[in-house]
């Protein structure tokens, strides 16, 4: 928030009181001149009678937007912290899985359900598109009305013109809404032209068929005339033997948070199938990354915390936050949180140190890798422990935060209390100029009328002494004369 503070002039007493002096002076002797600087007088007098006021909300203003400024941070710190434990939370950080195959051709990809093992896959046929292509025309076709079906339950109509041309009718198939999965190419040979008809997806049951609905002449087109039709076939393949058959190349039931696509997969057949070794198992570099991102997020707090609320020696400097009871009582808060214990389910209490996670004296956590990944590859259970979705330190962390966090939460309710301060001083600021202003009129219009007065009075003055004389002057009426 940006705060609008009252600027005014700085004059210090001394000058003020010189200026005055100068003024009552310059009234006694009678010597102004109407050469008073009232404007400069007045700004001295209104600035030494605000300035005061104006300094502690100028004060104010800024440490406000300082100290809301610095929550903000905080916030900021824990919510990226909460975000880096969600993984903990949901169980997919630790649930991660990895599959990897012997061979190029297929690919496998896993979710957190898939189960750790190895299996042989036997690919002997991919599955394919259906395909049917007209018999050889020559000339434009005759009114007709076809009607095209794609497997058991798909179907479409579309009308022929008189003279319309193999190009356009294969544009109006691909554009017709009731399209029911097919795609048509123009096929051109010398002075030939052939329409090609292609199923979107693969499978036995999606074999093309076309037929006239009005004993058309075009029976190049039917598939009870010139057209051939080839029907596309399931994908076989085989997991440890047991035998298994998709219409897609993408097999996503066969293994339990599996998805297999062996589009790849070249030479395969019955006679001759395509075998590789399919291993899954636990994803420990996706585990160990998920662990690093909640101690650098966690590390983060830590310093951004310790930076806003300490005190700088050598720049005699303190943080906005020093001595600050919110943010100790969240920084403590987490430390204690993080150098606990956590009670697995066999009742063993497990500490971050056990995994390779160590707390340092500055209350940051330093992770030695190699531990870490010894844990996660033999010590599986103490990871799992340590970041159960129960009661587990992701899980416990959360919930202390979220009291600061959430929305109307601590954390929010101290914002608004700055920001409702900082209107108010905002208003206050608005209120002491227009007072400003009120005086820098009032005084003007006074010391115009003295600056006035007084230049009658130096006219009265001179007009007297040239009458009776005065010092080193003979009057017009003196006795002398």
């Amino acid at each position: 928030m940006t705060a609008t503070t009252t600027s005014t002039t700085s004059t210090s007493a001394s000058d003020l009181s010189s200026q005055l002096a100068q003024a009552a002076q310059s009234i006694i002797s009678g010597a102004t001149n109407s050469s008073m600087d009232v404007n400069s007088l007045v700004q001295a007098l209104v600035t030494a009678k605000t300035a005061g006021q104006a300094t502690s909300i100028s004060n104010q203003l800024s440490s406000d937007n300082t100290e809301l400024s610095a929550i903000g941070k905080i916030k900021s710190a824990l919510s990226s912290l909460d975000d880096a434990l969600s993984g903990f939370l949901d169980g997919s950080a630790l649930a991660q899985m990895q599959a990897t195959t012997s061979g190029s051709g297929i690919t496998a990809t896993t979710t957190k359900n898939a189960v750790a093992g190895n299996y042989s896959v036997s690919i002997s046929q991919l599955a394919t598109t259906s395909t049917a292509i007209s018999g050889a025309i020559t000339a434009p076709l005759s009114g007709d009305k076809l009607q095209i079906k794609v497997g058991a339950t798909g179907s479409m109509t579309i009308d022929v013109a008189g003279n319309e041309s193999l190009s356009s009718l294969a544009s109006a198939i691909n554009n017709a809404s009731t399209n029911p999965g097919v795609t048509a190419t123009v096929i051109t040979s010398g002075t030939n032209q052939y329409l090609s008809l292609t199923s979107t997806q693969t499978g036995a049951n999606t074999g093309i068929s076309v037929t006239s609905l009005t004993a058309g002449t075009n029976a190049a087109l039917y598939t009870s005339g010139g057209m051939t039709a080839t029907d596309g076939v399931d994908a076989s393949l085989s997991i440890n033997n047991i035998p298994i058959t998709s219409s897609t190349n993408t097999i996503t039931n066969a293994l339990t948070g599996v998805t297999l696509d062996i589009s790849g997969v070249t030479g395969a057949s019955a006679t001759s199938p395509v075998t590789q070794n399919l291993s899954v198992s636990v994803n420990t570099a996706a585990s160990a990354t998920a662990i690093n991102k909640f101690v650098t997020a966690y590390n983060s707090y830590v310093t951004t915390a310790s930076g806003l609320s300490s005190f700088n020696s050598s720049s005699s400097t303190a943080g906005p936050l020093l001595g600050d009871a919110m943010t100790n009582g969240i920084t403590n808060g987490l430390a204690a949180l993080v150098s606990g214990g956590i009670k697995g389910g066999d009742g063993t209490v497990y500490s971050l140190s056990a995994i390779g996670l160590d707390l340092q004296p500055d209350g940051t956590i330093s992770v030695d890798s190699t531990k870490l990944q010894t844990a996660l590859n033999s010590n599986s259970s103490a990871v799992s422990a340590i970041f159960n979705q129960v009661n587990g330190i992701g899980a416990k962390l959360d919930t202390f935060m979220s009291s600061y966090t959430q929305t109307s939460g601590i954390i929010d309710q101290r914002t608004s209390m700055l920001n409702t301060d900082i209107s108010n001083l905002q208003d206050q600021s608005t209120n002491l100029t227009n007072y400003q202003d009120t005086l820098t009129a009032q005084y003007n219009a006074k010391f115009s009328a003295l600056n006035t007065l007084m230049s009658q009075m130096a006219n009265n003055t001179q007009y007297l002494t040239q009458l009776f004389g005065g010092k080193d002057s003979a009057g017009t009426l003196a006795s002398n004369k």
